[in-house]
């Protein structure tokens, strides 16, 4: 079972989402045309190849996990888009591929081996293409986030927290990735937006992480989600948050 098994019916629904205005501020920025190809590794459910799927031609999503794969294609189906999946990594993938004029990548940079995955970008990135990459998360201007992370922590397992982007922050800031390699970081693409979410689904996101994932919590998942809406109530309002999200998405260019 892959770390992401037990996540999969909740990765989709319960995860920051990114705004419809982060894909257009992107695609208005780095000018994407339809006869462009994406390929977003580590798809998950397919966020970033369905956001982006208005703006580009051929599309390409790539995940090792059968139950992230089986999720981005139901949401492919629904959306009517053409999205050709794959299982494997980066460095599996098929010679034969082509090139792509936008490498996109979401909550997946730091699983990645980084020798074998630059070393395929050489081939994987069309000469003038650009590397994306892509999160959306919570605003540390949340008033509520220090006590949400507090409680993630508490319930998490954690080896899997300090192997984490939260538990390991440094793992959010690409720059080391690309270090001494042809690759180098350019314009920081950054959209800002807030939607409401319910304490009960804030408290269900815990779920979505491989460091307190249902496979990691087992039988304590219920009394986690209690403990985690008792935390986050003196900030609700009818059951009901305001989140304040921010989407980024740094660009890597050749």
């Amino acid at each position: 079972m892959g770390r992401f098994a037990s996540t999969v019916g909740l990765y989709e629904e319960l995860r920051p989402p990114y705004p419809p205005a982060f894909f257009r501020n992107v695609a208005e920025q780095l000018k994407l045309l339809r006869e462009h190809a994406l390929i977003d590794l580590g798809t998950g459910p397919g966020l970033l190849a369905l956001g982006f799927a208005p703006y580009v031609g051929r599309l390409v999503g790539v995940d090792p996990e059968p139950g992230m794969l089986a999720a981005a294609r139901e949401a492919a189906a629904r959306a009517g888009v053409d999205l050709r999946l794959i299982e494997g990594k980066v460095e599996t993938l098929p010679g034969d591929i082509g090139s792509f004029d936008l490498v996109t990548i979401g909550r997946a940079l730091h699983w990645m081996d980084r020798g074998a995955t630059l070393t395929r970008f050489e081939t994987l990135l069309a000469q003038s293409g650009r590397i994306l990459i892509c999160g959306s998360v919570t605003s540390p201007d949340n008033p509520w986030l220090a006590e949400y992370n507090a409680a993630r922590r508490a319930w998490s397992e954690p080896q899997l927290w300090a192997e984490s982007g939260t538990g390991n922050p440094s793992r959010r800031d690409p720059s080391p990735f690309f270090k001494d390699s042809p690759f180098h970081l350019a314009e920081l693409i950054k959209t800002e937006a807030s939607h409401t979410v319910s304490v009960r689904d804030l408290a269900r996101r815990v779920l979505t992480f491989s460091s307190s994932s249902p496979e990691v919590l087992g039988d304590r998942v219920e009394a986690m989600l209690a403990d985690v809406e008792q935390r986050l109530s003196p900030f609700s309002r009818h059951g009901m948050i305001t989140e304040a999200l921010v989407a980024l998405a740094q660009v890597v260019s050749r």
